[in-house]
């Protein structure tokens, strides 16, 4: 599997002279595939489904809203901000009404944030089982950090081609990814820092975590409310971060 990972505990630093002018991009996880990019250049929300952080987004906002996949999840309500992806429709949550959608491949640049949505699907079947997913790429404050939304199999050559070199990947584990096929997908890209993003009922979702720590040789990890990280700080090695949720609805 090439580096052999190693598990930190990376804290928020305190603020600074320094940290003003290079301020760290903050990572947190929302819980399922919900992840936010805070940077100074802008700042990312990706899958910020009304399921996972509210009907009114509870206060989370962003310059930018990228959506993997459809909403597993569909609320019954109706509400202003439907969008399409991948075929189906996205009900946002109206704190992220303002936020400019993306939600399929392209070439993109939005308030001097580039995101590169790279096409790839939710099973090993092309797309027959589960449907279509979009893996977005976002150059954020000089960091390439990848989200692989619900991903489903491991990439091809032209796939690893279009995501490129990454500083940053959060991959799902507990959904069609196994936990050793994520740990394989995570080798192919060959990233220093990872953050899983488990998927599905509790209990599931905590055991396939334990089952990609374990096939990641992370023992006893610690988990952290948030992912702080600079281009000066992207560890050398192979490092998984645990992320605390910020809790479901």
């Amino acid at each position: 599997m090439g580096r052999r990972p190693s598990f930190v505990f990376l804290p928020v630093p305190r603020p600074s002279r320094l940290a003003l002018i290079m301020r760290a991009m903050e990572i947190t996880w929302y819980g399922e595939t919900c992840v936010r990019y805070r940077g100074r250049e802008g700042v990312v929300l990706a899958d910020g489904f009304r399921a996972v952080i509210g009907p009114t987004g509870r206060g989370v906002t962003a310059d930018v809203a990228t959506y993997s996949h459809p909403d597993d999840a569909p609320p019954p309500t109706r509400g202003r901000a439907t969008a399409k992806s991948n075929g189906a429709s996205v009900l946002r949550p109206t704190s992220l009404e303002p936020a400019f959608l993306l939600d399929g491949p392209g070439e993109y640049e939005v308030h001097e944030v580039l995101v590169h949505g790279v096409q790839t699907f939710r099973d090993d079947s092309r797309g027959a089982e589960r449907g279509a997913n979009t893996c977005f790429v976002y150059e954020l404050d000089g960091i390439h950090a990848v989200h692989l939304g619900d991903i489903g199999h491991l990439l091809d050559e032209d796939g690893l081609g279009e995501i490129g070199t990454v500083d940053v990947i959060c991959v799902p584990v507990g959904s069609a990814l196994t936990a050793a096929r994520a740990a394989e997908l995570v080798a192919q890209l060959d990233a220093r820092l990872i953050v899983p993003m488990p998927v599905g009922a509790d209990d599931a979702s905590q055991a396939a975590l334990e089952r990609f720590l374990h096939e990641m040789s992370v023992q006893d990890p610690v988990a952290v409310p948030k992912l702080n990280v600079t281009i000066s700080t992207v560890p050398q090695e192979t490092t998984v971060v645990v992320l605390d949720s910020r809790g479901k609805v």
